[in-house]
C-alpha cells in the first residue's frame, strides 16, 4: 500500500512555478551553505557519516538555517526511505500509520529516517511512543527544534539522540546564497552595494527569507539600481525573532543583565532595545532591572535601587513609548554604577548557616523577660545595653550558645561600600578590645 507520508509531488504538478527557496534547494550536503561546524569533516555529521553509522538527532537553531534540508540529504546519502511529519499536524493515530509503514519498510529491506518538524511541540506521552522504534531500530529519528531541547524534550529522548546546534546565517553566507540566487535568475539583483547589504541585513540569518526577499526584488520592474531608501521603502523589515515565553527571551535578558554587570552601558542599552523591539512587557524589564540594582551593585551604591524603582514608577505613570525612557536611563545608571555582590553573597551564607543551626536557640542575655518566671530562667541576665558603652557598642556576642561567630559580610572598596568596610574594620577591631 502506499505511503502517504512519502510520497513525491503528483507528475501532474511538475510544470507549476516553484519557489526560490524550493529550486535552490540543496542536492548533496556539500552543497548546503553554512552549518560546518556540523557538516564539516571534523563535525558530529561529517564523522558519522564517514564511518557510516548515523545515529538519532535532534537538529536545535532558528528558522531558515537547514534543519529540514540536512534531515533529506542524510536519508539520500545513506539510502533510508524519507519521511517528514509535523508535530503540529499529527496525532496518535498519525503516529501509528507511520511507525507501522517504517516496521513494513524494514521487513523489505529498507530503514527510514523520520523527520519530525516542530518536535517539541509534542507532549511527553507522544514523545515517549518514539523510544521503542529507535531502539529496535524500526526508525532513525531526526527532530528539528526552534526550542532548547534540555527544556522541551524529554530526558529519555535526548538520551537517545545526540543533539546539533545549528547557527544563524552569517552575512557572509546570506551574500552566497544571493550569488546562487543571481545565477538561477540570470541576473543580478538591481540593488546598490549599501542596498544588497540591507538586503542581507532584512534577513536576519534566515536563509529561506532571504530567499524570498531576492525573489519579490528580482520581480520588480526598476529602469536603475535602487539604493537603500528605495529598498526600504519597497520592502518591509522582517520583525526581530523574539519569543516573549522562550529560549530568545532568556538569552536576551541574560546578555542584558551580562551587560550591566560589566559595566557596558552601550552592549546594556542594546540588549534592552533588542527585548523592547521584540514586544517585551517593559513592567517586566523594570522588575529585571530592579533585581540587578540589588542583586549587582546593592551597598556600593544604595541610590541604584531607588533609581530603578523611581523609574519603574515613571513608567507605570507614562506609558510606552515615553516611560521606555525611564527605564533605558536606569539601564546606563545600573551599567556605570560601582558593583558589588557582597550582600548577596552574605545572604546566601547566613541562610546556608541558618538552614544547618536552625534549631539553636538565641543566647539568653538578648531575650527579653516580661514575667518573673523568665528572669528566674535568666532570660536578659547580663545584656549589656550598648548606647551606656563606651562608643556606643559594648561588642557582646549575639550569635547563639556554643555556635563558632560567623562572618558573612565582606563589602568591597568600590563605592559607598568602601565606607561600609571601614565601620566594619572599625566595629571588628573595638569587638576584639571589649573581649
Amino acid at each position: 500500500m502506499a505511503d502517504l507520508f512519502d510520497q513525491a509531488p503528483e507528475a501532474a504538478h511538475s510544470s507549476a512555478p516553484r519557489p526560490l527557496a524550493d529550486r535552490l534547494r540543496p542536492t548533496k550536503l556539500a552543497q548546503v551553505i553554512g552549518q560546518e561546524q556540523i557538516l564539516g569533516p571534523e563535525g558530529p555529521l561529517g564523522v558519522m557519516l564517514a564511518s557510516g553509522s548515523l545515529s538519532s538527532l535532534i537538529l536545535w537553531g532558528p528558522p531558515g538555517v537547514g534543519k529540514t534540508t540536512i534531515a533529506r540529504l542524510l536519508a539520500d546519502e545513506t539510502d533510508l526511505a524519507f519521511v517528514q511529519i509535523s508535530a503540529i499536524f499529527t496525532g496518535v493515530p498519525e503516529l501509528r500509520k507511520v511507525f507501522e509503514a517504517a516496521r513494513m519498510r524494514r521487513a523489505n529491506g529498507q530503514g527510514t529516517l523520520l523527520f519530525v518538524d516542530e518536535i517539541h511541540r509534542f507532549n511527553k506521552a507522544q514523545q515517549d511512543s518514539f523510544l521503542p522504534h529507535m531502539e529496535d531500530g524500526t526508525i532513525l529519528l531526526v527532530g528539528a527544534t526552534t526550542e532548547n531541547p534540555s527544556f522541551e524534550l524529554n530526558a529519555a529522548l535526548l538520551s537517545r539522540a545526540q543533539v546539533l546546534v545549528l547557527e544563524r546565517l552569517t552575512l557572509a553566507h546570506l551574500e552566497r546564497l544571493a550569488q546562487r540566487a543571481e545565477q538561477e535568475l540570470g541576473r543580478p539583483l538591481p540593488l546598490t552595494g549599501p542596498a544588497r547589504e540591507a538586503l542581507l541585513e532584512m534577513a536576519d540569518g534566515d536563509g529561506r527569507a532571504l530567499l524570498n526577499l531576492v525573489e519579490q526584488v528580482a520581480a520588480w520592474k526598476v529602469a536603475e539600481t535602487l539604493g537603500p531608501e528605495a529598498l526600504a521603502a519597497r520592502l518591509m523589515k522582517r520583525a526581530a525573532k523574539y519569543d516573549k515565553s522562550g529560549d530568545e527571551h532568556y538569552n536576551l535578558i541574560s546578555a542584558l543583565h551580562k551587560s550591566v554587570r560589566g559595566s557596558d552601558p552601550d552592549a546594556a542599552l542594546y540588549w534592552f532595545s533588542r527585548m523592547l523591539e521584540g514586544g517585551e512587557d517593559p513592567r517586566y524589564l523594570a522588575r529585571r532591572l530592579t533585581r540587578m540594582a540589588v542583586e549587582d551593585i546593592a551597598l556600593a551604591d544604595p541610590q541604584a535601587q531607588t533609581i530603578c524603582l523611581h523609574a519603574w514608577e515613571t513608567y507605570e505613570r507614562l506609558g510606552s513609548p515615553e516611560g521606555d525612557l525611564a527605564l533605558a536611563q536606569a539601564v546606563i545608571y545600573l551599567a556605570l554604577a560601582p558593583k558589588s555582590n557582597a550582600g548577596y553573597l552574605a545572604y546566601k551564607s547566613a541562610r546556608a548557616a541558618a538552614k544547618k543551626t536552625g534549631s539553636e536557640p538565641p543566647p539568653k542575655h538578648i531575650l527579653n523577660a516580661p514575667t518573673a518566671l523568665m528572669r528566674e530562667q535568666g532570660y536578659g541576665e547580663g545584656y549589656a545595653y550598648d548606647h551606656d558603652a563606651e562608643d556606643a557598642f559594648s561588642g557582646q556576642d549575639y550569635f547563639p550558645d556554643g555556635m563558632r561567630r560567623g562572618v558573612y559580610y565582606l563589602p568591597v572598596e568600590r563605592g559607598f561600600e568602601r565606607e561600609l568596610k571601614r565601620r566594619v574594620d572599625y566595629f571588628a577591631k573595638l569587638r576584639a578590645r571589649r573581649t
